[in-house]
């Protein structure tokens, strides 16, 4: 069994998408735990802010076919790949850990944990002592160090276990 990190993001009707999101993967995947709700503003455009979410899973698929899985969650909840990279959405499954596993063509560990609170504050949260398997420092140690970079607040809104 891989141990799996994933980011739910949502700027379109979020709390509804987020909790359909977790239910996808709770369909999916073994030993969901989910992060606090996170409310971040939108990064690389101007839109309503997000509700991003970080949930821990174990699963005995591959990379490719986790990847498909959350591609799946994504269609069923009307996500629309036409849109520019940095647009709003309904909701945004992204893979961010595959256990320890580096590999650029998958994106893995994702680089959004070294760019973006809204992806490292979750993570943090569920894996504090959690080691990068590239930057060897854990990811408490690199959201202190974020939160030093970050112009923008994230505020903890409620926990959705």
């Amino acid at each position: 069994m891989a141990n799996i990190h994933i980011n739910i993001g949502s700027n379109e009707n979020r709390s509804h998408n987020v909790a359909q999101a977790i239910d996808g993967l709770r369909l999916n995947f073994f030993d969901i735990e989910c992060s606090d709700i996170f409310e971040s503003v939108s990064a690389g455009f101007e839109g309503d802010d997000f509700y991003n979410v970080g949930v821990n899973a174990t699963t005995d698929l591959s990379v490719v076919d986790v990847i498909s899985v959350l591609h799946t969650i994504e269609d069923k909840q009307g996500r629309d790949r036409s849109q520019p990279k940095f647009s709003s959405r309904s909701v945004d499954l992204d893979l961010v850990l595959y256990d320890a596993v580096i590999d650029e063509m998958y994106n893995l560990p994702r680089d959004d944990i070294l760019k973006y609170n809204f992806v490292l504050a979750p993570l943090a949260q569920l894996n504090p002592d959690g080691m990068h398997p590239i930057e060897q420092k854990t990811y408490t140690q690199l959201s202190a160090t974020m939160d030093a970079l970050q112009s923008y607040n994230i505020n903890i809104l409620e926990k959705e276990k």
